[in-house]
């Protein structure tokens, strides 16, 4: 059987264009015609939420507190898109629904623990030879699942390997609201200042089903941002290739069912579901969640962060980590024209070889990696029983540990903080760890 075309977040599918998917325009029009019985939903799910809490806590959390609370200001039509989306996304689903042939996992909050950070037993394998994704042996991911019948993948020799984490979807919103004009003017890939940092935008091609209306989306190289490598420029792209590999769900937008190429057999009748498996809203549903999902508060800066607060910047952390961005208009009211405190540039930066790949992703080689945001550490540990797993294969368990990795341009930070005292240094790591 002839193998599908394949890829994931991190690697833009090269098939013809595929159906106009009015649909996606229409999503949040619809969204006007269903405000009343969306606010209905809203008001009861909310309802019953408040009760379950009230019930298990003496006191309701904080939505700060939280990974997966909508963004404050969204409308009641908003809000019952988010608890909507909020199902779908917990969905799991099961083999009569369409689940494999190849998979890995079942739902999309099976990798994504409450909606954060993975946990390295969902870590998924990327390869390729080179820049080729591999198409032939089952590249550019690894599905090591199967339904009975069919043979999960196992990697090849001779092949460039990536293990990456599942990332955060909180705040992805956010992300995709920050105008390219932002972006780019962090950029200086000659390293004019002669600062050491030369960020630089990964510029990819978006898949071809998503169209011009989508922020991402359309013909011609678009801004990459989400990924381990900045390698999806779109919050479709993402969330359709999420599915299509991850848990071997079709859509519309990728029709056909993901194979074992190498496969000694094909399975028998593949799943049994009739393609496509998911209708465009049960995708857009999960699109506009994440878009909606905010990142959870910082903590309050006491007289210890303060300190680290200045001494991030000092230790020159902030070259990469940016504080703050602007978004510019959006769709949505409430994450149009604000500050985000992300701490992340969004560009490619080499950091050594200490952590490279050795795998290109797009234009992004081995040892450049999209800088990481730095939100949501300070609850991370509670949704990951007291563990904390960084950087882009989780092999970092605290803070310290991640900067003592860093290379390659972060080598002048990495060093200036292991310069520092021991108070200083705990200092700078509670602050960050405190965001």
């Amino acid at each position: 059987m002839a193998h599908s075309q394949r890829c994931n977040e991190d690697d833009a599918p090269l098939s013809g264009r595929g159906p106009t998917h009015d649909s996606v325009r229409a999503v949040r029009s619809r969204r006007s015609g269903r405000v009343r019985h969306a606010a209905i939903i809203a008001i009861c799910a909310l309802a019953l939420h408040a009760l379950g809490c009230e019930k298990l806590l003496t006191t309701k959390p904080d939505p700060g507190e939280r990974l997966d609370t909508p963004l404050p200001g969204l409308d009641n039509g908003e809000l019952g898109d988010f608890q909507a989306g909020h199902t779908q996304f917990r969905k799991a689903f099961t083999i009569a629904e369409g689940l494999g042939p190849i998979f890995n996992n079942v739902s999309c909050a099976s990798c994504h623990s409450g909606d954060g950070r993975g946990r390295p037993e969902n870590t998924l394998t990327r390869f390729s030879r080179g820049t080729d994704l591999a198409l032939d042996i089952g590249g550019p991911q690894i599905q090591d699942r199967a339904i009975p019948g069919a043979e999960a993948e196992r990697l090849q020799a001779g092949v460039d390997v990536s293990h990456r984490m599942p990332p955060p979807v909180f705040g992805v919103g956010l992300i995709e609201a920050i105008p390219d004009s932002v972006i780019l003017s962090h950029e200086d890939p000659g390293d004019s200042d002669a600062d050491g940092i030369s960020g630089r935008v990964n510029w990819v091609t978006p898949a071809a089903y998503v169209p011009a209306t989508e922020l991402g989306g359309g013909t011609g190289p678009r801004v990459g941002r989400f990924g381990r490598k900045a390698q999806v420029s779109s919050l479709l792209q993402q969330t359709v290739e999420a599915y299509h590999q991850d848990i071997g769900m079709t859509s519309s937008y990728r029709p056909v069912e993901n194979v074992n190429p190498v496969a000694a057999h094909d399975p028998p009748g593949l799943d049994g579901a009739e393609d496509p498996e998911l209708s465009d809203r049960e995708v857009e549903s999960v699109m506009q969640y994440m878009r909606m999902l905010a990142p959870p508060a910082a903590g309050a800066l006491t007289a210890a962060r303060t300190r680290g607060e200045t001494l991030f910047g000092d230790a020159g952390c902030v070259r990469c980590h940016v504080p703050t961005m602007h978004t510019g208009a959006h769709d949505i009211e409430t994450l149009s024209d604000r500050d985000v405190l992300l701490y992340s540039d969004l560009l490619l930066h080499d950091l050594g070889d200490a952590l490279a790949d050795n795998r290109p992703d797009g234009s992004a080689d081995g040892h450049e990696w999209r800088t990481a945001p730095l939100w949501g550490l300070r609850v991370a540990r509670e949704f990951l029983n007291g563990q904390l797993f960084l950087l882009h294969d989780g092999r970092a368990r605290s803070v310290d540990e991640a900067i003592r990795l860093h290379g390659g341009e972060a080598t002048a930070a990495r060093d200036a903080y292991l310069a520092l005292p021991a108070a200083d240094r705990a200092a700078l790591v509670d602050f960050t760890e405190s965001r």
